[in-house]
């Protein structure tokens, strides 16, 4: 999969691409990251890709001719590309979003930066994607977020395909406790369960604790989730436990 990656700080994502998991990806041809400076599309000397808002205001909004031009070269270059647009206006990114994104052959991302961009490019756009309700100095955080959220899905990025379907919000609960070695720490017991050898019980109790963190910490994804048979009497087992 590539992710194209419309930028005026290019730089930003130089971490990002060159450490763990992604950085392997990379190197392994699963994954390709372009970083695409949009100030190469402007036409004056100057390199201008942003100017003063129109009625007036405080700060600069990126021009629309050099991101449409980048947009349409990015369209050109990856045929059936989806272009989203990173906007605090946008869809809200969830894990249900990246697997749908990590099935594309690859994805372009338009950066913000300043004030934002000339409302236009929104039309040039397949979709808006929002990180969350805060702001951001620009989108490339953003952009370096989805990148990495969906990258990891991307079959054989991981090491372990079972751990992008057990991970928190795959199935739309949260994951359950984790631990390793050693099994007792200063008073802190790893639960017997876990070293117990039964795999049964143990993916019982993995599932019990998934469902009790979920009502506890995240009661509004209970209301989305794909709950079992199973699911509801573990649940009322949590109940008891609690009573």
């Amino acid at each position: 999969m590539t992710f194209c990656v419309l930028t005026l700080f290019p730089d930003t994502f130089l971490g990002v691409v060159s450490s763990s998991i992604l950085r392997r990806a990379i190197e392994a041809g699963i994954v390709d990251v372009e970083l695409v400076n949009v100030r190469d599309y402007t036409e004056d000397k100057h390199k201008t890709a942003d100017d003063y808002p129109y009625g007036g205001g405080s700060g600069m909004v990126m021009k629309l001719p050099p991101l449409a031009r980048a947009i349409t070269d990015a369209r050109n270059k990856y045929p059936g590309c989806s272009v989203v647009l990173m906007s605090a206006q946008g869809q809200l990114f969830n894990q249900e979003l990246a697997w749908e994104l990590s099935k594309l052959p690859s994805l372009v991302l338009v950066c913000g930066h300043y004030e934002g961009v000339d409302d236009r490019v929104a039309a040039l756009c397949d979709m808006e994607i929002s990180i969350g309700d805060f702001v951001l100095t620009g989108g490339e955080l953003a952009a370096a977020v989805v990148i990495d959220a969906v990258s990891r899905l991307v079959p054989g990025v991981l090491g372990n395909r079972g751990s992008a379907i057990t991970e928190s919000f795959s199935d739309g609960l949260l994951e359950g406790p984790q631990y390793t070695r050693p099994a007792e720490w200063q008073g802190l017991n790893v639960p017997e369960v876990l070293i117990s050898g039964n795999h049964e019980r143990i993916r019982l109790w993995r599932r019990s604790r998934s469902l009790e963190r979920t009502i506890l910490r995240r009661p509004d994804l209970m209301v989305r989730a794909s709950l079992t048979e199973e699911d509801f009497r573990l649940i009322e087992e949590l109940k008891w436990q609690a009573d």
